[in-house]
């Protein structure tokens, strides 16, 4: 599993929606499995590059 690479991915996918996306979203987007998606979100969170929200129980990503 690339972490970094799928970090560079969901960076892409969430620089094209230009907005906060739903975790379900993303996933589908990149074609991602939960473990590689969330290995990816704890790249971006590390380094400060994403925020997560929770709405009605759905989990959204955005940039910072």
């Amino acid at each position: 599993m690339e972490v970094g690479a799928n970090a560079g991915k969901v960076w892409q996918a969430l620089s094209a929606a230009n907005a906060a996306v739903e975790v379900k979203a993303l996933k589908k987007a990149t074609k991602m499995t939960d473990k590689e998606i969330y290995a990816a979100f704890g790249w971006l969170l590390r380094e400060g590059k994403i925020s997560l929200t929770e709405q009605d129980k759905d989990v959204f990503v955005a940039l910072v």
